[in-house]
């Protein structure tokens, strides 16, 4: 299969990656069919042979000196290290070796080597960001002085845009570290013990002499090879077969994308592959935006979404009055399991706390019976959130595609906290799924070749989307004198704007990013569109006017006012009906008269019996739609009386049977 994917014009190619699963295999050379459970098994014993070398070679390089080596991204000869990690091990002279007595292929210690690289890669970051909090150690840990917040940013790699959640959480951490030693810690690899590392098989480390993906006949399946051991410590090749395992692809899987080799995970005793491919998609453009969509936080309405457009005059209009996407009953049983998992916490800890270092304590099964229930609501807490944030994404874009609408705004809220709202509802909006959602809204909006910006969030619900200057919010529209969130009034009277806080916070949203669309770069970390400043002369331009001009005639007194009887007569008509056929097509009878009914109910209409009630025909209150017979509810009907079915005489058929049999 050929790996490069040709592209047109306006195209780029684009990899994602679709999960399947691994229900059967059949061993090539005797034709044995494995059952998910033996393929699984099989499996393993290869994932404990990888993770078993890779946790030797991350305990051998777990420092400082390793890390940052393998982070600059030269050698000692000053030339580049590799992308592939277990590349660029080897380029370092970190070599590993199997266990004594085990025969594995060079491909089993490639898996090893890269996923021990990809971790060390990883505590490059963290190493930065303990090394910054702890250089910058405040006189109060858990209250810094904007002073401190400045030299703890500037001292952390990308800082300025850190969330402060992060750098509260590692304080957190190195303040515990603190208590138990008395000291701070020298880095991180003091404060953490080396990562543990995931049981599966990255097969992208591997060449063909291990796995191979081909598509099959039909374009929606595809067959994996792969070699296996036998047994859970080979002691040859002769250990190992190859093994043919069918792979169904998911409908997103263009019939026309390269696919990669997979990774193979284990969850529950079944086995899933993550399969990677590259497929070509619209490309995305940073500038030249003429229809935006902005998107705004809030609470219970998790988002609220509009659409505006540029015009060529360089005035900015609303399409529509914008749309939300409303949670309330998800965000609260997340909050649901929050409490209930913080309590479990508790109650596990003071378990803890009882049992000490005694190993046959009595409340040692009562904790493990809680720490399997605290893993059970956390896998509840986060299945919620991530089907809570595909649908997010998937309704904005959406929403985004039903505009036409080729950017999509969004504030970028890593650098603001939730204060001043109560305990409760800060730790609400601070545990709202929103990295996710943004995450995820990437991912489905490259595939209509859609970008996704984020924008300075300061001041988007502060000021007049129409004329920027500073909003009263107030509790309701029709309750203008009470403090409040929900509810905005421009105090301009030129402009006199009112509406939704959220309404007027997409509005701005997407006219700032329509105004700052020039000043849009791209992350080199993250590969992410995004607009840092807010520039005043620009800003100013950010101004959403009406979308159309007053069409309203006049209503401007002219004369004098009609005068007008107190007792109006009523309307009739001027002339005689016109003679009309007769039967139930005839016209109106000239007068007031009310005409009777033409057809009576539908209910009327059938069979009925001397069960039917009968409809009230005293009384002002007369249901629509009764008649004589129709009974007060159409389907209305009394028990039947005795005399309406009269008893068979069954002595009668008795008598004759006797008769008969006289009868000689």
């Amino acid at each position: 299969m050929s790996r490069r994917l040709p592209l047109g014009e306006g195209e780029t190619a684009r990899t994602a990656c679709a999960r399947g699963l691994l229900r059967t295999g059949v061993v090539e050379e005797t034709g044995e069919v494995l059952s998910a459970t033996a393929l699984a098994e099989r499996m393993g014993w290869a994932a404990d042979l990888v993770s078993g070398i890779a946790v030797g070679l991350l305990a051998a390089h777990w420092s400082a000196a390793d890390v940052d080596a393998l982070a600059s991204g030269v050698d000692a000869e000053g030339r580049a290290l590799p992308s592939n990690a277990w590349m660029a091990l080897r380029r370092l002279g970190w070599t590993v070796t199997p266990p004594e007595g085990v025969r594995v292929n060079d491909r089993i210690v490639r898996m090893a080597q890269e996923q021990a690289g990809r971790l060390l890669r990883s505590a490059k970051w963290r190493a930065d960001l303990t090394t910054g909090v702890v250089e910058t150690w405040p006189a109060e840990p858990t209250k810094r002085t904007p002073g401190e917040w400045d030299a703890v940013r500037e001292a952390t790699p990308g800082g300025r845009h850190l969330p402060s959640g992060v750098i509260r959480a590692r304080t957190r951490q190195i303040a515990a570290f603190q208590r138990g030693h008395g000291r701070l810690p020298a880095d991180v690899f003091e404060l953490e013990a080396a990562p543990h590392t995931a049981r599966m098989l990255p097969l992208s480390a591997c060449d063909g002499q291990q796995a191979t993906l081909a598509r099959a006949d039909d374009p929606r399946r595809a067959l994996l090879r792969l070699q296996l051991p036998t047994r859970p410590d080979p002691r040859s090749y002769r250990d190992w077969t190859w093994v043919a395992c069918p792979i169904t692809l998911p409908p997103t899987v263009p019939p026309g994308a390269v696919l990669h080799l997979p990774t193979l995970r284990f969850h529950r005793g079944r086995v899933h592959a993550d399969v990677a491919y590259t497929h070509a998609v619209p490309a995305a453009r940073r500038t030249g935006h003429t229809v935006a969509l902005g998107v705004d936080w809030g609470l219970n309405t998790l988002l609220s979404a509009g659409a505006i457009r540029l015009h060529d005059t360089g005035t900015i209009t609303a399409l529509g009055c914008g749309a939300q996407f409303r949670a309330a009953g998800v965000l609260a049983k997340q909050h649901r399991l929050r409490r209930v998992d913080e309590f479990l916490h508790a109650k596990t800890d003071h378990y803890q706390r009882l049992i000490g270092d005694t190993d046959s304590h009595c409340l040692t099964g009562k904790r493990a019976v809680l720490a399997e229930e605290i893993r059970h609501v956390s896998d509840r807490r986060s299945n919620l959130n991530d089907a809570l944030a595909w649908s997010a994404a998937r309704w904005t874009v959406d929403q985004a595609i039903a505009a036409g609408a080729s950017v999509i705004y969004v504030e970028d809220l890593r650098s603001m906290e939730a204060r001043g709202m109560g305990r409760t509802l800060n730790t609400r909006l601070s545990q709202q799924v929103r990295g996710q959602i943004v995450e995820r809204m990437r991912h489905l909006a490259a595939e209509a070749g859609i970008a996704v910006v984020t924008i300075p969030a300061r001041g988007t619900s502060r000021h007049c989307p129409c004329c920027l200057v500073p909003l009263r919010h107030r509790k309701a529209p029709d309750r203008p004198t009470t403090p409040g969130w929900k509810w905005a009034l421009c105090p301009n009277p030129e402009c006199g704007w009112q509406g939704d806080r959220d309404t007027g916070a997409w509005q701005r949203i997407a006219a700032r990013g329509l105004a700052h669309q020039t000043k849009t770069v791209v992350d080199r970390a993250s590969g992410a569109m995004v607009i840092r400043s807010v520039v005043d002369k620009l800003e100013a331009r950010a101004v959403v006017e009406p979308a159309t001009t007053p069409t309203r005639r006049d209503r401007s007194k002219t004369g004098p006012t009609r005068r007008r009887t107190t007792r109006p007569a009523p309307r009739r008509r001027r002339a005689p009906s016109p003679t009309g056929p007769s039967g139930p097509a005839g016209k109106r009878p000239e007068g007031h008269a009310p005409p009777g009914r033409r057809r009576l109910p539908r209910a009327a209409h059938r069979h009925q019996g001397v069960t039917t009630i009968s409809t009230p025909t005293t009384g002002r209150h007369r249901p629509r739609g009764a008649a004589l017979g129709a009974g007060f509810h159409l389907h209305a009907h009394a028990t039947p009386p005795w005399w309406a079915h009269p008893m068979p005489d069954d002595t009668s058929s008795w008598e004759h049977l006797a008769n008969q049999r006289r009868c000689p």
